[in-house]
């Protein structure tokens, strides 16, 4: 701030200013500058998931959090059968992910240059070909399906070599990590409900699915619960949500069982069991299958699985969802029972059972 000779007060652009003038903008999700048009590189040194990119648009490192919201873009995309020219509009894909848009701009652009979007400055992004046909790059997502260090220490604890209670300190020892880097994995499976906080830096690790005994006792627990919700007094299917998961359960049946992958085909099975149990309007019932399937996550991402399984599950989804759509709760739950009791079959004692990670 200084004074013209008029006496007047003269404001001089800020820093941010000048970045803006010069092409330069606050990449907030991640911290530092980067240029209009390209998405954010880390810092030398910075902790990322190790998905990288390159392409005469952009090179890119995306972090943990914008590696999961590019895989969880481009598999919505898959699930509803986009086809080309489809419009992904940020603010649509921030509430499906449930997340800001800020990672989701960064990895629509990671998409562009990927090849499978086009931008329009005016309009956003467009799909450049059937979402189907991105087999490769949905594979490319798959091969490292999140954050290294939260993998790590879900590998690690599933194959029992963690104790029940550690310290934040033997945690960074073990994984070479900061505090703040570790902090933040931490938190994320608090809220998955497989480590709670303990006194002082201390963390005690929760029940999970890292047995066929285990496995089992969920699959008990669901077939309590599931049909339960179909049941509720307060049970009311939304028209919209109920043809969108049809559609999804449909694609499955006839062609997705081959051609998605098995993280994709386990999304769309989560997310038709947490709409139905959404549908129930009983918050404890949609939090109980909310948990259940983040602990299942850690396991199916890992099995490897038979895919026709896949589609006869799928098949048995669009029964129930024509007892719901006929507003026959009786046989809804019942197919929802008769469904989970075959899964457990399969899975426990039909040669699909649990296999912990193997000892080095």
């Amino acid at each position: 701030m200084s004074n013209r000779q008029d006496g007047t007060a003269v404001k001089h652009p800020s820093k941010r200013t000048k970045e803006r003038a010069n092409g330069r903008t606050n990449d907030h999700a991640n911290g530092h500058a980067t240029p209009r048009g390209t998405a954010s590189v880390g810092k030398a040194g910075r902790y990322h998931a190790g998905i990288s990119l390159r392409s005469k648009h952009i090179a890119v490192d995306l972090t943990p959090l914008q590696t999961r919201v590019a895989r969880e873009i481009l598999a919505y995309a898959r699930r509803e059968n986009l086809k080309a020219g489809a419009h992904l509009a940020e603010s649509l894909l921030a509430e499906q992910i449930g997340t800001s848009r800020s990672p989701v701009n960064v990895a629509l652009r990671h998409l562009a240059g990927a090849g499978m979007l086009s931008h329009d400055l005016n309009r956003g992004y467009f799909l450049n070909k059937d979402a189907l046909s991105f087999a490769q790059l949905a594979e490319a997502f798959s091969s490292t399906p999140d954050d290294p260090l939260y993998l790590r220490i879900a590998d690690d604890r599933l194959a029992h070599k963690l104790p029940d209670l550690i310290n934040e300190v033997d945690l960074m020892r073990i994984y070479r990590v900061s505090r703040s880097s570790l902090r933040k994995v931490l938190s994320r499976i608090q809220q998955e409900g497989w480590v709670e906080k303990s006194v002082g830096h201390g963390w005690s690790f929760q029940p999970m699915i890292d047995s066929a005994e285990a496995y089992e006792e969920s699959y008990v627990f669901r077939t309590a619960l599931e049909p339960t919700g179909l049941l509720a007094s307060g049970f009311i299917a939304d028209p919209a949500e109920l043809s969108a998961v049809r559609r999804q359960q449909e694609l499955i049946a006839n062609t997705g069982w081959k051609t998605m992958t098995p993280i994709e085909l386990f999304e769309s099975n989560s997310q038709f069991h947490e709409t139905l149990a959404k549908w129930s309007g009983n918050r404890f019932i949609l939090q109980a299958v909310r948990r259940t399937d983040q602990l299942r996550r850690l396991v199916e991402y890992r099995q490897a699985r038979s895919r026709e399984p896949r589609q006869t599950q799928a098949k048995e989804h669009l029964e129930i969802l024509d007892a719901i759509a006929a507003h026959d709760a009786l046989k809804a739950a019942s197919l929802m029972r008769a469904h989970l009791e075959g899964a457990r079959r399969g899975k426990v004692y039909g040669g699909e059972a649990f296999v912990a990670p193997a000892p080095p």
